[in-house]
Order: C-alpha cells, then structure tokens, then sequence
C-alpha cells in the first residue's frame, strides 16, 4: 500500500470581489508523517508566483468539516451545507479558501484508512526523526 495520499480539490478563493476566484490545490497526507495534512497551491495560484504549501494536523481539518477549529496558522470552519471555509494566517495577510465539504470528508476518509485515527503513533519513527534532527549537531 502507498505511504502518500494525493487528491486534487477545487479552492475557491474568497476576495473582496463578489466573484470568486477558482483556483486548484492538492491535499496530501503520508503516513510517515501521520499527524500532518499538506495543501498546497501551485505557483500560477499564489502571489508570489512560486508553489505555496501549508501543513497542518489532520485532526484540524477534520474537526473543522463540522465546528469552527483552529486559532493559530490555519482556521477551519464550516460553510453553508456543502463548503468549508479554510483560512491561511500569514506575516502578509490571511487567504482564505472555500472547498467542497464532501471532497474534504474523501481526503480524510483515504488518510484514515491509511492511518487510523488514534494509531498515529504506530507509523513515527522515532529514531529516524532523531537522526534527522541531530545529524549536524555534531
């Protein structure tokens, strides 16, 4: 079975215009690093015309499809019955995004049968993270 769960998701991006602008993204979770989602933008979608990626806990995003969740970096909240909003807090501003609820609820469902909720822990390596952490310690 394959460590990476890829899927591509249509982000609507909320501006001050009425018109929203789509724009694509891809959710990513890998179970060796079972506690992080990644969603990232391609370069054409961002401001600074390079890839933007954002990585944060899976729980975020999957108690953020029914209740407002988060308070720091990324803030996930429902929209209406069919849309979650997903909002990236930056030194340069806040971008938000609405997604489809029932493609985020697929995402979670794939990482889920990847990595059960509550056996994350069975998928760390410790000691490699280690290695990592302290390899130019030396």
């Amino acid at each position: 079975m394959s460590t990476v769960i890829e899927q591509a998701v249509e982000a609507r991006l909320v501006a001050s215009a009425p018109c929203m602008e789509t724009v694509p993204a891809t959710l990513r979770y890998d179970r060796r690093d079972p506690f992080a989602v990644r969603m990232a933008f391609p370069a054409p979608a961002t401001l600074e015309g390079v890839e933007v990626s954002w990585v944060f806990a899976r729980e975020l995003l999957a108690a953020g499809v029914d209740a407002p969740a988060g308070c720091g970096d990324v803030r996930v909240r429902p929209f209406g019955d069919d849309r979650t909003v997903v909002e990236f807090h930056a030194p340069e501003g806040v971008a938000m995004v609405h997604v489809r609820t029932s493609e985020l609820r697929r995402f979670l469902q794939r990482a889920r049968q990847s990595v059960p909720d509550g056996c994350e822990h069975r998928f760390l390596d410790i000691d490699h993270d280690l290695r990592e952490l302290l390899r130019d310690a030396c």
